[in-house]
């Protein structure tokens, strides 16, 4: 019996970051790869996400600090009154977005990919349907398929989007003008950031939550000490515990406010602008995944660890879903681990993804880092495995390189096993805090102790140091 004639090897539907590293991968490893992108390449973090985001950062930040007169002053520094172009700031993130996405296009035809661009879903077992930008239909056959179409920021009801006066992450990115008074509806990770910048270019900013305080994601000891710098110390009022259950775009935008509790209106505002950044949903709609008998929860396609899509808990033969549709940790290094896994799982191996060792990073001023479990995961975990827990800190204010650069409000949190030493999480909030978590992400990857760790020598001076001090402190609790 002669073998199935396939069109491709593989098909990627969608070319985000999860897309890209799986169509790159599979491709390197000699398959006949073709990736599907109905939108820009590259999709949400490229275009929309991170990457344009960091770059407003980045250039806000540097305001901010030549703002910061107090600050200088320290050093014997005196600078002039900031002036800053908002125009050149935003142009600076297109800039950034045009380059690494075409980037990203030349790495995959360099390595062979074939880019099919329209729309695709899947048209039954291992096809996949394209309806190309011209209207035009047309159908492929693949050994494997794996999908990738990622996610879009979630509009709660009642809210209506104008992209002007009342918009998401995706037209905040452009940066077109700088209101007087803004309201974000979110205090998550995307909230963070966009307050960061929207302060440091001289917005006043009110920050509206709904659960009943803000930043209810973060670790609480992070959130003490971070809410009182990234928000109290700066132009920012906060709602916690309401629902902005009706925005009217306009000028003036009307926000009505509803208690969370009662669900009586409480207040009603009139603002510049509103920015919606109350979480994202996955872009599966069009998929087409009955066909295959996939049924969604939320929207997000179920995987196994080695993502396989799965139905009634049974892998599907040849489909695999990477990224933000698999509602995961809904971060672009995720999707990109996901999409290499997905394919060395296609060439035969067997290998599973570890999410406890996958950071995050809010890139604010200072900056936010996680890995592993938080305090209450891993309380959880001790009590049902019977172990002892164990809670370190380590401050900032006893490190040499942070009070050198007069930024020594900062803490890490390490979470461990007092019996093993087994590292279980950690927690920074500081300078740096996205580079310092790294270390820890290895650690829990490798299952580490911080028995072993505690005798690792760091720079002097150093930020890493904060992080070898914590491994030292934990490593005096382990039972011997």
């Amino acid at each position: 019996m002669s073998e199935i004639s396939f069109d491709f090897d593989l098909i990627v539907v969608g070319a985000g970051y999860g897309g890209f590293d799986a169509a790159k991968h599979a491709a390197e490893a000699g398959l006949k790869v073709a990736i599907v992108e109905s939108r820009d390449m590259g999709g949400t973090c490229v275009n929309r996400g991170c990457v344009p985001s960091k770059a407003l950062l980045a250039a806000s930040g540097k305001v901010r600090e030549l703002a910061d007169v107090p600050h200088l002053s320290e050093f014997g520094i005196h600078s002039a009154p900031v002036r800053f172009e908002r125009k050149k700031i935003a142009e600076h993130a297109k800039n950034l977005v045009e380059t690494i996405r075409k980037n990203l296009t030349k790495t995959l035809e360099r390595s062979g990919v074939e880019i099919l661009r329209g729309e695709g879903r899947l048209e039954g077992n291992q096809k996949v349907g394209l309806r190309e930008t011209n209207g035009v239909d047309r159908i492929f056959s693949a050994r494997d398929i794996i999908l990738a179409t990622g996610s879009d920021p979630f509009v709660p009801p009642g809210i209506e989007i104008d992209g002007r006066t009342v918009f998401t992450s995706d037209e905040a990115i452009n940066l077109e003008w700088l209101p007087r008074w803004i309201a974000i509806i979110g205090s998550g990770y995307i909230g963070l950031e966009f307050a960061d910048i929207y302060t440091a270019l001289g917005c006043e900013v009110t920050m509206i939550e709904a659960l009943d305080k803000v930043m209810p994601t973060f670790d609480p000891d992070i959130t003490k000490i971070a809410s009182r710098n990234l928000i109290d110390k700066r132009d920012i009022e906060t709602r916690a515990g309401v629902f902005a259950t009706k925005v009217k775009p306009g000028c003036p935008v009307e926000v009505e406010l509803t208690d969370a509790k009662s669900r009586e209106v409480i207040e009603e505002l009139q603002v510049d602008a509103v920015l919606v950044a109350t979480g994202r949903v996955p872009s599966t709609e069009n998929l087409n995944l009955q066909s295959v008998g996939v049924e969604t929860t939320r929207g997000f396609i179920p995987i196994d660890d080695q993502m396989r899509v799965l139905v009634n808990e049974k892998p599907v033969s040849n489909l695999w879903a990477v990224g933000d549709v698999t509602g995961k940790l809904m971060l672009a290094h995720t999707a990109a681990a996901q999409g290499s896994i997905a394919v060395e799982n296609i060439l035969g191996k067997a290998i599973e993804i570890d999410y406890r060792s996958i950071p995050a990073a809010t890139f604010t001023h200072p900056e936010i880092s996680s890995v592993g479990l938080s305090e209450e995961e891993a309380k959880d975990l001790a009590k049902n495995e019977g172990f002892e827990l164990g809670i370190v800190r380590s401050y900032f204010k006893a490190n040499s390189k942070a009070l050198a650069e007069l930024e020594s409000d900062g803490i890490m949190k390490l979470i461990f096993n007092k019996e093993t030493g087994e590292v279980l999480g950690a927690h920074i909030y500081g300078l740096h805090a996205a580079d310092l978590i790294q270390e820890v992400s290895n650690a829990i990857s490798r299952r580490q102790r911080v028995n072993d760790l505690a005798k690792e020598v760091h720079t002097h001076p150093t930020l890493s140091e904060v992080v070898e001090v914590a491994y030292k402190q934990a490593s005096l609790q382990i039972k011997k």
